[in-house]
């Protein structure tokens, strides 16, 4: 691969590529921008930290999942783009983490790119920021993980699928991400004689889910009351510990703190496990 310049390869190609597209090579130029001015002050440690979390939570955590659409998909334009594009955020964030990790990243770079070395190859200056497409994303992302959440919440596996129903969807900016939604959170498309029997609404969607045949419920009845037995076992303790004067008055000022935010939690669990139990009545 060539060296990206400061326009890059995909500049003027915008409309061709996906929001998914785009959001990634945003993140990738702002992370260029970041990270050199974090070794331009020597803070190596801060380098690292935004590299880690660039590469592993946006890049490995999303990017690579929400690609697995157009790549398995029939539009062979479509995935010929997101591989592109893949491959050169790929080549610049080995180039990125090559100061800090250098054998590995030179083994990679070079396997991907069959050059001889990645220290020859020049700094990354890629720079295309696109504010849309990171608010687009962003709201997918916040939807995928609240839904997850509720997943779990309802006893169900990762990898379980289940039928849903995304109401309002066509209504919002997430219309077009419905594909990937569904294949992030292992939702089906609802059949005749769906009937949903949990729900939740996030970023303007109602998620409906149809429970019926894949959560045991007298097991989800049993693990809920043994979290909900745990949870009012922690705000009993730390309710006698904050009422005591003995612990307020002498415990530092941070122990108190944390005891209060665990009460809190465990309040807030109580509250949560308890409308789940209500609705498994």
């Amino acid at each position: 691969m060539g060296a990206a310049g400061t326009t890059g390869p995909f500049r003027g190609k915008e409309g061709d590529l996906s929001v998914a597209d785009r959001w990634i090579l945003s993140r990738l130029s702002r992370v260029i921008a970041e990270v050199d001015g974090l070794f331009e002050r020597f803070e190596f440690g801060k380098a690292c930290d935004v590299l880690y979390h660039f590469a592993w939570d946006e890049l490995c955590d999303w990017y690579l999942e929400l690609a697995k659409v157009p790549l398995a998909g029939p539009d062979a334009t479509a995935a010929d783009r997101t591989r592109g594009v893949l491959g050169f955020v790929l080549d610049q964030t080995l180039r990125l983490l090559h100061p800090v990790m250098p054998f590995v990243t030179d083994e990679l770079w070079c396997a991907l790119t069959g050059e001889d070395s990645v220290m020859m190859a020049p700094w990354p200056t890629y720079s295309q920021p696109d504010p849309a497409a990171e608010a687009e994303l962003g709201s997918v992302m916040r939807l995928v993980t609240e839904i997850r959440r509720f997943r779990s919440d309802q006893g169900l596996r990762p990898g379980q699928r289940v039928p849903a129903r995304l109401a309002g969807i066509a209504a919002t900016p997430l219309a077009g991400h419905q594909e990937s939604i569904r294949s992030l959170l292992r939702l089906t498309e609802p059949a005749d004689g769906f009937a949903a029997s949990a729900a939740l609404t996030v970023e303007g969607v109602a998620v409906e889910i149809d429970l019926a045949g894949t959560v045991d419920l007298a097991a989800e009845r049993a693990r809920l009351d043994k979290d909900l037995t745990a949870a009012r076992k922690d705000v009993t303790a730390m309710t006698a510990k904050l009422a005591n004067p003995a612990f307020t008055d002498k415990a530092p000022a941070a122990v108190v703190a944390k005891s209060r935010e665990r009460l809190a939690a465990a309040e807030t669990d109580i509250a949560r496990l308890e409308a789940r139990l209500a609705t498994l009545a």
